[in-house]
């Protein structure tokens, strides 16, 4: 059977590289820090100090989850390989819908691991602080902002990974003027650097008697967040700190307190919010962890750019920046423009199923590396 023969080629491709993938992940390394982890909780006062054993039950659960996908995957290519050599020996055909399915499912589960590989930068692995600004436009624009915020969202559910937000300022109808978040996972900066840019959405607007089509565009920073020390100096003459009321529900204490901290680097531009928190000390203390990781960004960045240009780059929210366009009229398509990635699901792809635009990014980037 043809179709037995194409499937036992694309299978058997995959014998070496899950060899590879063995020695890349140092599996045995692994699976002894598991038990090393293990024998740590069972030691007495472990759960005394709450903020280390937090820790520790979050690195135990990471390698653990990586095992069984490792393991599961394994297991398939083996189960695939018996279907294949139960087909062969009872010349069967009415597995090859079984074994085809199966296939597929392996090589996205392949797929999934190997985009890991590729999350090897120093801030990869650490939470993700991002920003989403409304560009011109008013309240169309500000609607565009709120729909990326349910993107990223649904996607980070979708991972598994948590959401707490850090400052917002509703739009003055509906949506979103800008939001700060932070998402709370393994990797979860590595993935979403990938967003990092401007936005473009083209549909017909809900805001427009008319029913005119609408261009809405929307910017999404993102930065790690970093928990050690960076050694970035700053200037106090360079900070503009500023109080304000936090906006929104919160409770009569949240209302009535200006606990909420602007800080604005002078130099750069750079400006930075938090009012997630119900003490004053402690929105700053977040602004300033967040200033310093935008900052070590730039300043990386400024061995190939000038500051002007980066800082350009991310003010100029508008048409011809775009790194990918949602199209809903008079067609439905995503189109990646650096990565050239498309889907015509724009629905799907609103309700957080942005891994396809965000693996090819990782690959393009690896490849130019």
């Amino acid at each position: 059977m043809v179709e037995l023969d194409q499937f036992k080629g694309i299978l058997n491709s995959y014998e070496e590289p899950l060899k590879e993938m063995g020695i890349h992940f140092d599996l045995s390394g692994k699976e002894k820090q598991v038990e090393e982890l293990e024998r740590k909780i069972e030691e007495p006062g472990f759960w005394e100090n709450t903020e280390n054993s937090q820790v520790v039950m979050k690195e135990l659960k990471s390698l653990k989850d990586f095992l069984e996908k490792v393991s599961q995957l394994t297991t398939s290519y083996e189960d695939i390989g018996v279907l294949i050599e139960m087909a062969y020996d009872e010349n069967d055909e009415s597995l090859v819908p079984e074994i085809e399915s199966e296939l597929t499912a392996f090589q996205q589960g392949y797929e999934e691991i190997r985009i890991q590989t590729l999350l090897s930068g120093e801030y990869d692995k650490d939470n993700a602080i991002v920003t989403l600004h409304a560009g011109a436009g008013g309240t169309e624009s500000c609607d565009w902002a709120n729909m990326l915020y349910r993107m990223y969202t649904r996607w980070a559910d979708r991972k598994g990974f948590s959401v707490e937000v850090l400052d917002f300022l509703d739009g003055d109808v509906a949506g979103l003027k800008a939001v700060t978040f932070q998402v709370n996972g393994e990797n979860a900066y590595g993935y979403l650097k990938s967003e990092k840019g401007v936005h473009r959405l083209v549909r017909i607007s809900p805001f427009n008697a008319a029913g005119k089509r609408q261009t809405s565009f929307a910017s999404c920073d993102v930065v790690p967040d970093i928990e050690d020390d960076i050694d970035i100096e700053l200037n106090d003459d360079d900070l503009k700190i500023d109080t304000y009321r936090a906006s929104g529900a919160g409770g009569q204490h949240v209302n009535k307190t200006s606990s909420a901290i602007r800080i604005t680097h002078i130099p750069t531009g750079i400006v930075v919010q938090c009012q997630n928190e119900r003490s004053q000390h402690n929105n700053k203390e977040k602004a300033m962890q967040m200033l310093k990781a935008k900052l070590y960004l730039l300043k990386e960045q400024e061995q190939a750019e000038k500051v002007s240009d980066i800082r350009g780059e991310i003010k100029e929210i508008g048409f011809g920046n775009q790194i990918r366009s949602y199209v809903m009229q008079p067609y439905t398509l995503v189109k990646d423009h650096r990565t050239n990635v498309e889907s015509g699901n724009v629905s799907s792809v609103l309700d957080g199923n942005i891994d396809l635009f965000m693996n090819a990014y990782l690959k393009a980037q690896s490849m130019e590396e």
